[in-house]
């Protein structure tokens, strides 16, 4: 088997929904040893989401593959001191608890560095670890809302959320780069850092062109369902079959190979109401009904015909079994199989083909699965074992 990136890395996550279990889900694609500490019984509430995929939740066997799930009630002294025990050799924790809880538990940046100098920790919370929002409450839709993403979002009647979890996603891809930044660093160093991830911060980055957009109190742009806010024709449009074809115009070239191939109309891409970017999205209404009188003549392959032909750029309106069966995903060969406790289930390889190692593509684990054997490898007796499980300790 060829040598993948993150072999021989450790990392203890501490982690429950989707940002940090998606951040060290990436981390063990590229092979690090992922232990995922749960709750006795439950174990991360995350499982409990859903039952859409053999009766596991969606959410959860997303972004759970490949890990070892031990469990630690970390209230008791002695499932602590295991937890304290792995990090003594561990190279990354990660965690995204309520603010202040690890803290609490003695899980500072300067107690556990002090026994481990190289250990690297990433904390992940809605808003940071100080200011005055520290210790609010913070779910993906309040960050898409205090981000501002709800207000250029959706239509101008009524603001949409991303149908993903777009804040917890941005939280956990930032997370995973600043891991990967901070063990490229301490081979510099040899020491270990401390990385703070803020889920506002992290989907701010995401607002920056709307941010920039209405720099120095201009108006942003407004909310235009699944049309460009400031870009026509762009967006979604029905052909006469009733089915709608998404394309999008990035200049005026484009716009007069629209009218001669598309609209078969030669002489609109002279008309001056028309003329630029700018006219056509203030024109958007008179616009639509000359570009719906022709399309409704077409169906939608029709329609993509002649949008390959003036090279307009344009997308099939999928939904989620159009993205199942995707032609393109088929013919690259994205999807394979992951375990789960309840049998196989197809999965896509994460983005970015590479060839010189094989992403890791391991079982999504039950609740527990290996508590006994990371309790033996520290060096527990089978005895102190049966303790702390009737102790309820793990």
């Amino acid at each position: 088997m060829s040598i993948r990136p993150l072999d021989g890395i450790t990392v203890v996550s501490l982690e429950h929904a989707i940002a940090a279990p998606f951040c060290t889900r990436q981390l063990a694609d590229l092979g690090a040893r992922i232990i995922k500490v749960e709750r006795p019984g439950g174990g991360d509430f995350a499982r409990a989401y859903d039952k859409q995929v053999k009766g596991l939740s969606s959410h959860f066997v997303w972004v759970n593959r490949s890990k070892e799930s031990l469990t630690l009630d970390l209230k008791q002294p002695a499932a602590l001191g295991v937890l304290k025990t792995l990090l003594k050799t561990a190279d990354v924790l990660v965690q995204n608890l309520a603010p202040g809880a690890a803290a609490r538990m003695g899980l500072t940046a300067e107690l556990l560095q002090k026994e481990n100098p190289q250990l690297i920790l990433c904390d992940i919370s809605g808003y940071g670890n100080n200011g005055p929002y520290r210790d609010k409450k913070a779910y993906d839709l309040l960050i898409q809302s205090e981000a501002g993403f709800l207000s250029v979002t959706g239509t101008p009647e009524s603001p949409s959320k991303a149908g993903n979890s777009i804040a917890d996603i941005a939280a956990g891809m930032y997370a995973y780069s600043n891991i990967l930044a901070a063990l490229l660093q301490r081979g510099k160093t040899g020491k270990g850092t401390v990385i703070d991830i803020s889920m506002l911060e992290s989907l701010g980055e995401w607002m920056s062109f709307p941010l920039y957009y209405a720099y120095d109190g201009a108006d942003a742009p407004p909310r235009n369902g699944a049309s460009h806010a400031t870009i026509y024709p762009y967006g979604p449009f029905k052909a006469g079959d009733g089915k709608t074809i998404m394309l999008g115009l990035q200049n005026d070239r484009e716009w007069v190979q629209f009218c001669e191939t598309v609209l078969e109309s030669p002489t609109l891409a002279h008309d001056e109401r028309f003329a630029n970017n700018f006219k056509r999205n203030e024109k958007r209404i008179e616009l639509l009904e000359i570009i719906n009188t022709c399309f409704s003549k077409l169906t939608s392959e029709q329609l993509i015909a002649r949008l390959e032909q003036a090279q307009i750029a344009n997308a099939h309106l999928n939904d989620m079994a159009g993205l199942w069966k995707h032609e393109q995903l088929k013919a690259r060969n994205r999807w394979t199989e992951v375990g789960t406790p309840h049998g196989n289930i197809p999965a896509l390889l994460p983005p970015g083909l590479n060839d010189s190692y094989d992403y890791r593509m391991d079982p999504v684990p039950a609740v527990g699965e290996h508590t006994d054997s990371i309790l033996k490898e520290l060096g527990l007796a089978n005895s102190d074992i049966a303790n702390m499980r009737a102790a309820g300790a793990v």
